[in-house]
C-alpha cells in the first residue's frame, strides 16, 4: 500500500509540473539590449483582442522609469498621453492609437534622447506561418521614394534626409526619420539617410569644434538607435565643394580637408576616433558610412591636389579621396581597423539638350565642352568620379552609389518637367547595370514634399514628368 500511494504522489506532481508548463502565457515578448526581471515589460491594450483600423489603447509597465519613452505601432510611431500619471515602481505609460493591421507589433522603446534602445515588443493575431518571400533586388530607386506606389516586388532603393541641428523637428528629426524609414521598410525598399548639418550647410563650418562635436553626437545617436536598425547605410554630408551648402559660414567653407577631418580624422593623430566613420563602426559595426557626394560643374571651390584634367570639382574631389586614403592607410599602420567608409555616394545628371537628335540616348553618350576639356559634361560624369576613387589603394573599388540623378543641370536651369526625354532613364539604368561598382541609381525626386520639388517628382508628375514616371514604372517590371 504505501509504494502504491508513493507512485500515486509521484504522478500527480508529473501532471502538476506538465499543467503548469501548459498554462497559458500572458503575451509579452520582450527584446533588447537591457535585461528585464522576468515577464517585464509588460504591454497589454484595450480593448485586449484590438482590430485593425478601431481606436486602441495601449499601456506599458515596467521596473524602471525609463526616460523619453517611444512606442512604434506598425511602421508609425505613436505620441504618449502626457496626461496620464506613470506611477511608481513599477511605472506605467499610456498611448492613444489604432492598430494599422493585424499582427502587427508594438514596440517600447526607451533613452530615445541618446539613440532608443528597444525595451520589449508584443504582436496581437497570429503569426506569420512563413516568412516574407525575398524582393528581387535592383539598382533603381529614388529620393524620398513614395512607400506606397507599386514596386512589383523590387527591392528597390530610396534616399532620405536628417539634419544634426533640427533633432526634435516634425519633418527632418530623428523621431520623423525613424517613421519614414520603418515605412519604407515595410515597402521592401533598401534606404539611404543622407545626413546633414542643417539647411544651407551641409557639414559643420571648417574649424568649429563646437558644431562637429554636436554633429557627431547626432551620428552617434543615429547609429545607436534600435529603430533606424533597417538604414542600409548614412550618406555624410553632400555638396561641399557648393557656396549653397556653405551659406550659413561662407568664411569657413567645408574643404576637402576638413570633410576628410570630419568623416576619418584627417590631420589628426592616427589613436583619434573622434570622427563619423570610427564613432559609428565603434557602436554598430554593421553600419554603412558612405562619402557624401560632390556637385559636378561648379567653380566655387578648388582642390589643393589637381586631377589630371584639372577641372575644380574634380581637383576637389581628388583632394578629398587623397586625404582619405593617406588617413586610413596610417589608421591600419597603427593598428587601427573599421576606419574607412564603407562607399561613396556620387552625383550624375544628365544633358539632354546637348543631344537633340537623340535625347534619351544622353546617358550612354560620352559629353565634351571645350571649357572643361575631356572631363565629362553629362551623366557619365559618374566615370570621372570612379576613376578618382579607384586611384588610391584605400579607396579602390569601394561601393559607389548614385544617390541623385536627373536631367537638371545647374548652369543650364531647365527642369525635368521641361526637358525630361523618353528613354533617358532606360539608358541611365542600362549604362549603371553594366557598371559592377555602382550599387544604386536613383531619381531626384519622388514624393515633392509640398511645392519644394513638384518640378522634378514622380509621385505627383507634370509636363515631361509623365513620360518619366511610366518609365520608372515599366522598369521595375523589368
Amino acid at each position: 500500500m504505501p509504494r502504491r500511494r508513493h507512485w500515486l504522489l509521484l504522478s500527480l506532481l508529473v501532471l502538476l509540473l506538465v499543467g503548469y508548463w501548459l498554462l497559458p502565457i500572458r503575451g509579452s515578448i520582450v527584446l533588447g539590449d537591457a535585461v528585464p526581471t522576468s515577464g517585464w515589460p509588460q504591454i497589454w491594450t484595450e480593448p485586449a483582442v484590438p482590430r485593425p483600423g478601431e481606436p486602441l489603447t495601449v499601456y506599458v509597465r515596467d521596473t524602471a522609469p525609463w526616460t523619453d519613452v517611444a512606442l512604434l505601432v506598425g511602421a508609425h510611431l505613436v505620441a504618449r498621453d502626457s496626461t496620464y500619471d506613470p506611477g511608481a515602481d513599477p511605472w506605467t505609460w499610456r498611448w492613444h492609437t489604432t492598430l494599422p493591421a493585424a499582427s502587427a507589433a508594438i514596440t517600447f522603446y526607451h533613452s530615445c534622447s541618446t539613440g532608443c534602445i528597444q525595451r520589449g515588443q508584443q504582436i496581437f493575431g497570429p503569426s506569420p506561418t512563413h516568412p516574407p518571400a525575398l524582393r528581387q533586388p535592383t539598382k533603381l530607386g529614388a529620393v524620398f521614394a513614395n512607400p506606397d506606389r507599386d514596386w512589383h516586388n523590387q527591392a528597390a532603393w530610396t534616399v532620405d534626409l536628417t539634419l544634426s541641428v533640427r533633432a526634435d523637428a516634425a519633418d527632418w528629426g530623428i523621431d520623423a526619420l525613424a517613421e519614414r524609414v520603418a515605412q519604407a521598410h515595410a515597402s521592401g525598399l533598401r534606404v539611404l539617410v543622407r545626413v546633414v548639418y542643417d539647411f544651407g550647410q551641409s557639414l559643420p563650418p571648417a574649424g568649429d569644434e563646437v558644431a562637429l562635436s554636436r554633429y557627431l553626437a547626432y551620428c552617434a545617436r543615429l547609429a545607436r538607435d534600435a529603430r533606424l536598425r533597417d538604414v542600409y547605410g548614412y550618406i555624410i554630408g553632400g555638396g561641399f565643394n557648393s557656396a549653397g551648402e556653405n551659406s550659413q559660414a561662407p568664411e569657413q567653407p567645408t574643404t576637402p580637408v576638413w570633410v576628410a577631418r570630419v568623416l576619418v580624422g584627417a590631420g589628426l593623430p592616427a589613436t583619434r576616433s573622434d570622427n563619423v566613420v570610427q564613432q559609428m563602426h565603434a557602436i554598430a559595426p554593421s553600419v554603412r558610412v558612405l562619402v557624401g557626394p560632390v556637385r559636378p560643374w561648379l567653380n566655387d571651390q578648388d582642390g589643393t591636389l589637381p586631377d589630371a584634367l584639372d577641372q575644380p570639382w574634380l581637383n576637389y574631389f581628388n583632394t578629398l579621396v587623397a586625404e582619405l586614403d593617406a588617413t586610413i592607410r596610417a589608421k591600419s599602420a597603427a593598428g587601427i581597423p573599421l576606419a574607412a567608409p564603407d562607399g561613396f555616394a556620387l552625383n550624375a545628371f544628365g544633358r539632354p539638350e546637348a543631344l537633340p537628335d537623340q535625347p534619351g540616348r544622353e546617358p550612354a553618350s560620352d559629353l565634351r565642352r571645350p571649357e572643361w576639356g575631356a572631363a565629362q559634361a553629362g551623366f557619365r560624369v559618374y566615370r570621372d568620379w570612379l576613376r578618382i576613387i579607384n586611384r588610391y589603394p584605400a579607396t579602390s573599388g569601394a561601393p559607389a552609389f548614385i544617390s541623385a540623378a536627373n536631367t537638371y543641370t545647374p548652369d543650364t536651369q531647365i527642369v525635368p518637367l521641361q526637358n525630361y526625354p523618353v528613354g533617358w532613364l532606360t539608358a541611365a539604368l542600362d549604362e549603371i547595370n553594366a557598371e559592377p561598382q555602382v550599387q544604386a541609381l536613383c531619381w531626384f525626386v519622388d514624393l515633392p514634399f509640398g511645392e519644394t520639388w513638384q518640378e522634378w517628382s514622380l509621385a505627383a508628375p507634370q509636363g515631361n514628368l509623365y513620360a518619366a514616371a511610366a518609365e520608372f514604372d515599366q522598369l521595375l517590371q523589368r
